[in-house]
């Protein structure tokens, strides 16, 4: 399969999963990252990454999930909280800013999860899609939010094999981390180390260097059968 424009596909997918500002999602729960956080899990991504945990969710986000408002999805995730007396929040599972739809109903949920608990709100995203329109990460200014970038790649050519989008929009996750200390949020990269290799972080460090930009969190597989599948056919060899 040829690689895709993950712009054109983020407009697809926001169509797909956002409806009258709401958005699609599959489950709420309780997970043991950060040393606890309640997690909204939803669907769509304008990437699709080969070592991705919810890759077939996110391959085909209209047999999947249910659309909630903000409020319903706060709601959901503040009952989660109370019975595990955890007071962290998060959306993964998918890119949750595709577009200025799904960026506006993200903004509302971390504005009434601050206004309830004015605790932090941890934001997982790849950041293509604030690197290509920098102005979208204005709605985050003045929230109690921490910004998770997922570096794909060190380079153009990794990002492509790892997401199967044109390498040349690697440039714009890397633009993001600029875009979003600019503005003074709290923001850091982090990688797939077993994909990455030493030799991936030294290239990926130069480049973060290039920014100012130092710290880097390093995550490790989960090594799904499907997902050692979908590694194979994109001839991606694993560190050990």
């Amino acid at each position: 399969m040829p690689p895709f424009n993950p712009v054109e596909r983020a407009k697809e997918i926001e169509d797909v999963v956002i409806s009258k500002g709401k958005r699609k999602y599959y489950r709420f729960r309780y997970s043991r990252y950060y040393g606890g956080i309640v997690t909204a899990d939803t669907v769509g991504c304008n990437l699709l990454c080969a070592y991705c945990w919810n890759y077939f969710k996110n391959l085909y986000p209209k047999r999947h999930g249910n659309f909630y408002s903000a409020k319903e999805v706060v709601a959901k995730l503040l009952a989660i909280s109370r019975k595990k007396n955890v007071n962290l929040f998060r959306i993964s599972g998918a890119e949750p800013i595709l577009g200025e739809k799904s960026m506006k109903h993200l903004v509302e949920v971390i504005e009434h999860v601050n206004s309830e608990y004015n605790s932090e709100f941890i934001l997982e995203t790849n950041g293509l899609m604030i690197g290509y329109v920098p102005e979208l990460a204005d709605g985050l200014e003045g929230l109690n939010v921490a910004v998770r970038i997922t570096i794909k790649g060190w380079d153009e050519e990794s990002f492509e094999k790892i997401t199967g989008a044109d390498g040349s929009y690697f440039k714009y996750q890397i633009n993001a981390l600029r875009e979003l200390r600019r503005r003074g949020l709290t923001v850091w990269p982090a990688v797939m180390y077993d994909i990455f290799g030493q030799r991936g972080l030294e290239e990926l460090r130069k480049r973060l260097k290039g920014i100012g930009m130092g710290k880097l969190e390093l995550e490790s597989l989960e090594k799904y059968p499907f997902v050692i599948e979908n590694l194979r056919r994109r001839g991606i060899k694993i560190e050990i």
